[in-house]
């Protein structure tokens, strides 16, 4: 005698042949992309390696994936609305990686595979679903390097700022110094503050740092954008305090301590410093808030 199946079998293997069939389709379009991109990728993470102004990248990808995860109920809670304008984007992100290609413009290139990601979560799932995604999609921008004119026009301003800022504080100190142009002259030393001395690399470190820390520990928008912003002050101070430093220690110690060991030193101990000013920030802001909205009426 033959065992009847029951409506509610029925919609289970139905339910788990078509959740079969979505793990496939995820899978050959997950190759499909990595296969296009192979060469692009594996430029980038040689980047992350080997270029210390952009040695954050490497963690970006993994935050953005531990986002998805955390919020990953809210994501199955979106409505699904294929869009069709989803496919524009995608021609869009494929024009864009062609163009770098052939134009040898790795930021284009780059970026194209962004907007591609964008209009795959358009084209299947819908707007909706977009907009849900749109924080941990956007954070992937801090992994890709800046085009090198770009870089350029923001490195040689942060490097006299630094050279102005150190120049001011060596005074203050009562130390004797010249400031020409980037280079400051001291009685002992001459400090030359290169594109390596700017201070773009801990600036963007910071700012991918207080994007990371304003998702975890504030959930309001206004006050990530504003801790963001806050950094590039606070990490343009620090250099000019480290720059300083070095100064003073190839004044009153030895030139070459200055150019040496404790030239590295300083920056990772700036660095630390600036991210705790950061945070302190945060918890000045968040008492002053708080006693605003306690003050009685």
């Amino acid at each position: 005698m033959s065992q009847v199946e029951t409506p509610a079998a029925d919609l289970s293997l139905s339910r788990a042949a078509f959740g079969r069939t979505t793990l496939l389709q995820i899978g050959l379009l997950v190759v499909c992309v990595v296969a296009v991109y192979w060469h692009i990728l594996i430029q980038l993470a040689g980047d992350w390696i080997h270029d210390p102004n952009y040695s954050h990248g490497i963690v970006v990808p993994f935050f953005s994936a531990w986002v998805i995860w955390r919020e990953r109920k809210r994501f199955a809670a979106a409505p699904v609305e294929p869009s069709n304008a989803g496919l524009l984007i995608i021609i869009g992100a494929l024009g864009v990686l062609v163009l770098g290609v052939f134009g040898a413009e790795l930021f284009l290139s780059r970026t194209s595979l962004l907007f591609l990601l964008a209009g795959l979560a358009v084209y299947f799932r819908g707007w909706r679903f977009f907009r849900a995604a749109l924080f941990p999609w956007a954070v992937l921008f801090l992994m890709i390097p800046l085009p090198a004119i770009i870089f350029n026009q923001i490195a040689l301003p942060l490097q006299f700022e630094a050279s102005r800022l150190a120049t001011g504080m060596l005074g203050l100190l009562g130390v004797p110094v010249l400031r020409e142009g980037n280079v400051i002259q001291l009685p002992s030393i001459s400090l030359d503050v290169v594109e390596a001395c700017s201070g773009i690399r801990s600036l963007v470190s910071l700012i991918t740092l207080a994007t990371f820390y304003g998702y975890l520990c504030e959930p309001r928008i206004w006050r990530r954008v504003l801790l963001v912003l806050a950094a590039i002050p606070i990490a343009v101070f620090a250099n000019g305090v480290r720059i300083m430093g070095s100064g003073l220690l190839g004044q009153y110690w030895s030139p070459d301590k200055a150019q040496g060991f404790f030239h590295e030193f300083s920056g990772a101990l700036i660095f630390v410093v600036s991210l705790i000013a950061l945070l302190a920030l945060h918890q000045a802001l968040t008492l002053s808030l708080r006693k605003f909205h306690a003050r009685p009426a």
